[in-house]
């Protein structure tokens, strides 16, 4: 198996300090140490991969490299008890395609501690379908609905809701039977936000408050957030009393330019979201989640298939802001 050729997408740093995207055929044996070996059948696009194909040290510190952050394949070789050849599993997060040869490629080899069972209701593909992106999402909400939100609270806010994280948080809300606001910069996907089910849309300029004040209107139940920045600060000034907030992203600005008091005034809460790392039994859990009682009735919609040849185009595109929903990378 060690002599086993696949394809593989690498970025390679050349003697301009260009970062080039290409193609390539690799062995098994090129693959980093662990105890499980998988072949990929499907992957996703994540912002991180476009950040790794363009040299960001704070994503990848060695080139060459291959990035892909998720993966969902079968297992072809286990040294771990808690995985057999045959096996549907998920992987994603951890260093998998930061700075450990990602799932941009037909195989991947992993410590065992990174992986999960395929959960009962999911396949690879609708796995895929939702990635880091869809789980990221199921955190937030699940987050919000232990504090207690619920339908009957009000509208939940999602921001940045093209981004792979929004659209899913999108799609799961409104499966749970909330009543969604999605915030766009981008109309040309106001019907598919409404497709995938937003009950609104509103726009960027409506949530970036320069008033100066530090309370506004009560509007959101729950915000779901991946943009940081003044947007951020401008939904947290308008939660109803006793909402709450699930922060992922910072695809606006890493700053949170509020004050203390609607968190003092309206008792609202403020939950900080990591997926990379998040503990293997919640982790579980959450997948579980994904595959039932949050799993949208139209998880298709949400997702463009392409193939291993098409990613560069696509990583440019995400690059410069175009992307809209999820990219799906068939390796099978």
């Amino acid at each position: 198996m060690e002599n086993k050729i696949f394809k593989a997408l690498q970025i390679s740093e050349n003697l301009e300090k260009q970062y080039v995207r290409e193609i390539i055929q690799r062995q098994v044996s090129d693959l980093p140490a662990g105890e499980v070996l998988v072949r990929v059948h499907y992957s996703a696009l994540n912002y991180k991969d476009a950040l790794s194909s363009v040299g960001n040290k704070g994503v990848t510190r060695n080139y060459p490299h291959t990035p892909g952050i998720d993966a969902a394949g079968i297992v072809e070789e286990s040294q771990s008890s808690d995985f057999k050849v045959g096996d549907e599993v998920i992987v994603t997060s951890y260093d998998l395609g930061m700075n450990t040869s990602g799932g941009l490629s037909e195989y991947i080899r992993v410590p065992a501690r990174w992986i999960v069972a395929m959960p009962r209701g999911l396949s690879m593909r609708e796995a895929m379908i939702n990635g880091t992106a869809g789980f990221t999402a199921a955190l937030c909400i699940n987050a919000l609905i232990n504090h207690g939100l619920s339908p009957d609270k009000g509208k939940v806010l999602v921001t940045g809701s093209t981004g792979g994280v929004g659209i899913l948080a999108v799609a799961m809300l409104s499966k749970l039977g909330f009543e969604v606001t999605a915030l766009t910069g981008k109309p040309e996907a106001h019907e598919f936000l409404l497709k995938v089910g937003a009950n609104e849309i509103i726009s960027r300029e409506a949530m970036d408050d320069k008033s100066g004040r530090p309370m506004l209107k009560s509007v959101y139940a729950g915000v779901v957030d991946t943009v940081g920045g003044n947007i951020l600060a401008t939904a947290l000034k308008s939660l109803n009393y006793g909402g709450a907030a699930a922060i992922c992203g910072l695809v606006a600005s890493p700053d949170l330019p509020t004050s203390v008091l609607p968190f003092i005034l309206r008792g609202n809460s403020l939950f900080g979201i990591d997926s990379a790392e998040c503990p293997m039994p919640l982790r579980q859990e959450i997948w579980k989640k994904v595959a039932t009682e949050y799993k949208p009735t139209n998880l298709s919609l949400l997702a463009t298939e392409i193939t291993l040849e098409e990613v560069p185009k696509k990583l440019d595109i995400m690059l410069n802001g175009g992307a809209i929903g999820k990219s799906l990378v068939n390796l099978g």
